[in-house]
């Protein structure tokens, strides 16, 4: 990959990629001219987008999504850059029927965008929404030990630590922010990744990424930072800035934003 002297990539929960395009969000991506951008929660298939949503000027444009259900989960990139492959998939069959992954290869790194279950609805979607996490998990290890660097963003529903949202105490026994679901990201610390925004911001309290809509959540920041930047090790070297877009509308999340150098 020819690098720029700086790479700004930019992950967003759109909570459907047509309501947001209406409301002005994509046309606001596209004009931030990141180098990557990427959504989650399309909600549409490739075909079902106006031609400037799902081809956006001077962008490679990739989608993932849901196999049966429609107007569903779903994912997409947008890269300047033309990746050397992308897989569609954990290459889970039972896993990869909702539309939940993409992974762009370049040259120096792997990018992935993805989506991950919220683990609400009862004990099977919780289940699910488990082994979703150990599936992908052992994916990017793979990855890992085959030399790759990785940087994977997007939804992944579940706030780390106390700090991470506005009412840890009411939510002890909410999915989101169970105990089994917070140890599967102390694992994914343990393994190496680095949340890109606590690398920066360790303590900072009140910051978020998603809020309720229903409650009017987001007028009073009672929120969740459940959408994340990770990294491996090998390119925090490269990391010059995180971002939480929290000014920016069009979703009941905002945009989240790396740049690398």
């Amino acid at each position: 990959m020819c690098y720029y002297f700086v790479m700004r990539i930019i992950s967003w929960n759109v909570n459907g990629i047509r309501a947001n395009a209406k409301k002005g969000g994509f046309e606001w991506l596209v004009n931030e001219s990141a180098d990557i951008f990427c959504v989650q929660e399309t909600k549409a298939h490739p075909e079902q987008l106006e031609e400037s949503v799902r081809n956006p000027a001077g962008y490679h444009s990739y989608f993932d999504h849901s196999k049966g259900r429609k107007g569903y989960s779903g994912v997409a990139v947008f890269s300047k850059i033309k990746p050397e492959k992308v897989e569609y998939g954990l290459g889970v069959d039972e896993l990869d029927q909702e539309g939940r992954f993409l992974a762009l290869f370049f040259k120096d790194f792997v990018f992935i965008n993805i989506y991950f279950p919220n683990g609400g609805g009862g004990p099977e979607r919780l289940d699910f929404k488990l082994r979703y996490y150990e599936a992908f998990l052992k994916y990017v290890n793979k990855l890992r030990a085959a030399g790759h660097e990785i940087v994977f963003c997007g939804d992944i529903n579940t706030a780390h630590t106390a700090i991470d949202l506005a009412r840890p105490k009411e939510n002890e026994g909410n999915t989101g922010f169970l105990p089994i679901e917070r140890a599967w990201l102390d694992s994914v610390v343990k393994e190496g990744f680095v949340d890109t925004f606590r690398h920066f911001y360790p303590t900072d309290v009140g910051r978020y990424t998603y809020w309720d809509q229903k409650t009017f959540a987001r007028e009073r920041n009672v929120g969740w930072r459940i959408d994340y930047f990770f990294v491996t090790p090998g390119l925090l070297e490269r990391l010059k800035s995180v971002a939480i877009l929290d000014n920016v509308l069009g979703s009941d999340h905002c945009p989240i934003e790396i740049v690398l150098r």
